[in-house]
């Protein structure tokens, strides 16, 4: 019986690494996407032929959609259903500031030719899709040509003044001389929209705990040097998502989504971790059941994913699920920061380097200790002060005695 391969989620179709008949095997690469934050490898869910391809690179596609058909050699597949006539998808009330599209938009059957993505914003906007301009392949609409567009009447911007000389440029001027002009890329027009809609969305507060961390490395060493042999290496952020996710279980109601009308509480902890990319990317990559999974498994698994990240490898279970989000800048020798949580999540950890500072002994002696700071983002929705001071104290104090985070089973 013939497999479809549908997409999880939104985005553009970059590259097809398999062609119509080519054998597959289930897990087989066959397609490259690009997502909002990441390249996707795409992989076959099912062993067999390929028998069908139902985009091309360059289609913006949204999540559900069907890309490719696997099944036996000489199987008969049932024909895609066609997309509703433009007529019924969206009325014509577009607005008169969008231009007419040119022939090359137009199919030789007389349709619009537009991505599915960009049809269903279309209609769920109100957008004549024939009105629109197309700057994909052929011409054909994507998703970026009608997801600014407006139903209401706009009026064209008034011409740009020149600066007097010797003026600094304003706000909005942007200068010709001397300058490199860098369009967005897809990744960071998706981090700029996500970051903005929470952080102006979100109310924000912030919780910081300082915590001694030389119990953590100390055993770090010990773990490490019992895993030598086997070539795994735990890392400290293992450790402390490790830490995170257990304070997590303790407090399951920061491991809760909001979304307006209802909170989602998580029964799974899966921590997502912000990765730095190449060229200024970021993407959060997601450890499954950070609570209950080994750390020798969670530190093999979480390289693994790091790696696919920076190598623009990622698989889409990477990068999916996460109920709350860890970012450490602690390679980066800072002292403290605090992170923009990753709606509808309820927070995220902003965690710090840890530093050779001088320390005050219970004694009231004097000494130098290794310190480090931890920040708690929360929404102030879902809640508040007293329950976001209990989740630091309680996260500080496994940081403290790290044996606490240990399996009775092994590591």
């Amino acid at each position: 019986m013939a497999h479809e391969v549908k997409l999880t989620m939104d985005g553009l179709l970059i590259n097809w690494l398999k062609d119509v008949g080519d054998s597959v095997s289930a897990g087989d690469i066959i397609a490259e996407f690009e997502a909002d934050k990441a390249t996707v490898e795409i992989e076959a869910g099912s062993a067999g032929e390929l028998l069908e391809l139902r985009a091309e690179p360059g289609d913006e596609l949204g999540e559900g959609s069907v890309i490719a058909v696997i099944g036996a050699g000489g199987e008969t597949v049932a024909p895609a259903e066609d997309a509703p006539p433009e007529s019924e998808k969206a009325q014509s009330t577009a607005s008169p500031v969008e231009s007419p599209t040119n022939g090359k938009t137009m199919a030789d059957d007389g349709r619009v030719k537009a991505s599915p993505l960009a049809r269903r914003i279309a209609a769920d906007k109100g957008i004549d899709l024939s009105r629109v301009q197309g700057s994909g392949p052929g011409g054909r609409i994507v998703k970026s040509d009608v997801e600014n567009l407006q139903a209401t009447p706009m009026l064209p911007p008034a011409p740009p003044t020149a600066p007097a000389v010797g003026a600094q440029p304003t706000w909005g001027a942007m200068p010709t001389d001397d300058v490199e002009v860098i369009p967005l890329s897809r990744m960071r027009r998706a981090i700029a929209d996500g970051t903005v809609r929470s952080k102006s969305s979100t109310p924000h507060f912030y919780v910081t705990v300082e915590a001694d961390v030389e119990p953590l490395l100390a055993l770090r060493a010990e773990i490490n040097s019992g895993l030598a042999e086997r070539g795994i290496k735990v890392s400290v952020n293992d450790l402390l998502i490790k830490a995170l996710a257990l304070t997590l279980r303790e407090f399951p109601n920061l491991n809760t989504h909001y979304y307006g009308d209802r909170f989602v509480k998580h029964q799974r902890v899966n921590v997502g971790i912000s990765v730095a990319l190449p060229e200024n990317g970021l993407v959060n990559v997601v450890c499954y059941d950070a609570d209950t999974v080994k750390l020798s498994q969670m530190a093999v698994d979480n390289k693994a994913m790091y790696e696919r990240a920076r190598s623009g490898k990622i698989k889409p279970d990477d990068i999916r699920g996460a109920t709350f989000t860890i970012s450490n800048l602690g390679p980066f020798n800072v002292k403290d920061f605090s992170a923009i949580i990753s709606a509808p999540e309820a927070g995220i950890l902003a965690v710090s380097s840890a530093r050779r500072v001088p320390i005050a002994h219970a004694d009231g002696t004097l000494g130098v200790g290794t310190r480090m700071n931890m920040t708690l983002s929360v929404d102030h929705r879902v809640s508040n002060g007293a329950e976001g001071a209990a989740f630091m104290n309680h996260l500080r104090e496994l940081v403290e005695s790290p044996l606490r985070l240990l399996d009775l089973r092994g590591v």
